[in-house]
């Protein structure tokens, strides 16, 4: 989780970064970018997007991930948004499973990461 936080600072420049806490601690993050706020190329720069999930490992299976994720589809509902995106890859295999059973369905596929694949997702609001 650690690697996931330490880009909070720099997504918090056109994001808002929403934060779980258990017991007065960190436990999870994920960023929020609304509508208009400049996006990687391979977004459609209407959609708000989803950014950098991450639960700590102690706190997974709490429904966190899911938690944080419905904040981010509440925000987008807030800025009357008909869709919202996030990009993963199958190498995620907890969060892609829970996007997929919240309803995001797979667009088209991104460019690599290091190598990775990855795809665009997204779900009607």
């Amino acid at each position: 989780m650690r690697a996931g936080l330490s880009r909070t600072s720099e997504l918090s420049s056109g994001g808002e970064i929403i934060v779980a806490d258990l017991g007065h601690r960190l436990a999870g993050a994920v960023g929020y970018f609304g509508p208009g706020v400049k996006k990687a190329a391979f977004f459609d720069q209407s959609w708000p997007v989803i950014r950098m999930l991450v639960v700590d490992p102690i706190d997974r299976g709490k429904g966190l991930g899911h938690a944080l994720t419905s904040e981010c589809l509440a925000r987008a509902r807030r800025d009357r948004c008909q869709a919202i995106a996030l990009h993963t890859s199958p190498i995620m295999t907890v969060a892609l499973p829970m996007y997929l059973k919240m309803g995001f369905s797979k667009v088209h596929d991104a460019p690599p990461i290091h190598g990775v694949p990855y795809a665009i997702y997204t779900k009607a609001l």
